[in-house]
Order: C-alpha cells, then structure tokens, then sequence
C-alpha cells in the first residue's frame, strides 16, 4: 500500500506516494540521497504551499523533522539564531516573542515549517521572512555536501528566492539563521491589525510585541480559515505587480481600488480582484473559495487537486478578462 500524503497537506487532498521518509538529522538526511539517483522526487515541510494535483506522485518524497532553535550570537542590539528547518513556524514566532527576540511578530499564525520560510519568503503585513534572514543552511543533493547561502545568495523578492527558482530541487534546508532585533519596532502598516490593538483599549504606539502577535493572530482566525478544520493553502494566488500606467488606467474605471507602492509597479491585492469578478463564497465541485477572503480557496470535502485547479483556473480566467491582469498561483502545483 501507498503511503499517505493526507496528513503532510493542509489542502487535505488524499494523495500517495511511492515512497515517504521522515528524517531528523542531517546525516538522516545525506544518507537518503542515493535513494534519489534517477528518481522523482519531493521535499515538503508542512504542506501549506502546494497541492497534489494528481492523486498518486509516483516518486519519493522527503520530510524534515529537523527540530532545534539555538543562540549563535548575541549582540548588545541583536541576536543570531539557528533554527532548524522542522521546526514549525509558529511555535517559533511565539518563542522569539516570549525570549524578547523581535521582528516576526507580523508573520504570526502561518502555517508551516521554518524551512519552508527561507524557500517561499513568507510574508504578511508589511513583514517578509527575508527581512531577518541572514543565511541559510542546505546540503547539495548532488553532493551531499553543506553549502551555507548568505542573505544575498538567497535572492530574496516577493514571495521568491534562489531555492524557489534556479535551484529548485537542487538543495535541501536544514537550518535558518535569523537576525532579530532586542528591541522592540512595530510594523503597523496593516489597517485591522492596528483596529484590533485599539479595540483592546491598547495604543498601537505603546503596545508590545505579544499583543501585536495577539492581534495578527486574530485578523487571520477572523479572515482565514482554520487548517485543521477547512482544508486549503491560505493565499492561493500572489498579488500581482502592474505598471504605473496600467493602474492608472484601472484607477480610472475603478478608482476604490486599492493599491499599493511596488519596487517595480503598483501591487494590487488578488483577494480584490477576485471578488470583483463575484468569486468570493461560490463553489465549483467540492472546491470553493473562502466566504470571508477570495484570496482562499478551500477544500469543501474530498475535493480533489484537479477540481482545486479547475477552480483557479476559472478564477484566473475572469480575472483576466475583466481586468487584463495574469493571476499567477503561490500555491506549487504537484502532478
């Protein structure tokens, strides 16, 4: 029999594999490469960024369970950590909150694992990963050998990095190094995070960082849903750049459209563009899109991956016409 990707999704789909191995050591992990030689295969952390869009990968997949935070280094303004790559990411906010290490208060409540984080440069309210990242651990799946990435190597940008891109299945993480403040700087450029704080008779200016962490948390629970009751992937698509010129175009025919400064364009959030083509809430199949975010699309119950890429692809298609803007999915589409 198969063994079970069920539990190693968020999207809950009902995969299979070939071959699944769990490793928690990197000498674990070298010692699995041979296995790889001429073989399909996938790394995953938690899940929580692709879809198995096949019921069955005929191939091995890997599954880190790397687990350790240690302080590297400490400064009289910073401290260096190196967490490994199993760890999982919110259990690390929420430590780096409790020890008084700052800067990753914003990317509260996402789910997956650390290593995840360096590989998709997660980011939420006006905070990315790549931010504090100051270099990244891996082993050469060709070699077998460490290679350590500096923050400039990774290449981070907009959900995007070197491991996303030019050396996708090339190197494994096993452990990221971050750069955190000892001191306390809010980023409340989020409008419902700052809502929440004030709400509970708190100023934004003097709150710490645990109620910041308490006020993500709760924008997320109220606008995503709960990963272990709803299957999805959170944001399934990444907000598209346009030109300076096409936004004023749109600004001109829909000028509530919310829009923000991009390095190379105007950023307009998909979950908009989404509802606008009357998405939000409507189902196709067993898939569906979050009644109280577009920007999600959800598992209605043993949906499969081909009806979630049905469902996007519909989604990308309107969106297309109506607004001449390409959606292009966040979420690793696995066949």
């Amino acid at each position: 029999m198969y063994p079970s990707l069920l539990s190693y999704n968020t999207f809950r789909i009902n995969a299979t594999c070939r071959e699944l191995h769990v490793y928690d050591s990197i000498d674990q992990l070298v010692s699995l490469l041979p296995q790889l030689v001429g073989q399909r295969w996938l790394h995953i952390g938690g899940g929580s960024n692709l879809l198995f869009v096949t019921p069955h990968f005929d191939g091995i997949v890997l599954h880190s369970h790397i687990r350790s935070i240690e302080v590297v280094e400490r400064t009289s303004d910073s401290v260096l950590l190196r967490v490994g790559a199993g760890e999982d990411w919110d259990a690390f906010v929420a430590y780096c909150v409790e020890h008084g290490f700052y800067g990753l208060e914003n990317l509260s409540f996402i789910p997956g694992q650390v290593g995840a984080s360096a590989v998709q440069n997660v980011g939420a309210y006006g905070v990315e990963a790549g931010d504090h990242i100051e270099a990244v651990e891996t082993i050469d799946t060709e070699t077998g050998e460490n290679r350590l990435f500096s923050h400039a190597e990774c290449h981070y940008a907009y959900r995007s990095s070197i491991f996303k891109h030019e050396y996708q299945g090339r190197y494994v993480v096993t452990h990221v190094l971050y750069r955190l403040s000892l001191t306390f700087h809010p980023v409340l450029t989020h409008t419902a995070v700052v809502r929440i704080l004030e709400n509970s008779g708190l100023s934004p200016d003097t709150a710490d960082a645990a109620a910041l962490r308490h006020a993500v948390v709760e924008v997320r629970r109220a606008k995503l849903p709960d990963p272990h009751e709803v299957g999805s992937a959170g944001s399934f698509f990444m907000n598209p750049i346009v030109s300076e010129t096409q936004a004023q175009q749109l600004l001109s025919t829909h000028p509530e459209m919310p829009h923000y400064p991009a390095s190379n364009g105007v950023k307009v959030p998909a979950g908009w563009l989404i509802e606008q083509c009357g998405w939000k809430g409507r189902t196709l199949g067993r898939a569906g899109v979050h009644p109280m975010q577009a920007l999600v699309l959800i598992n209605l119950g043993q949906a499969t991956g081909s009806e979630v890429v049905q469902l996007a692809t519909a989604i990308q298609n309107d969106v297309k016409q109506r607004f001449d803007i390409a959606l292009h999915p966040e979420v690793l589409y696995i066949h």
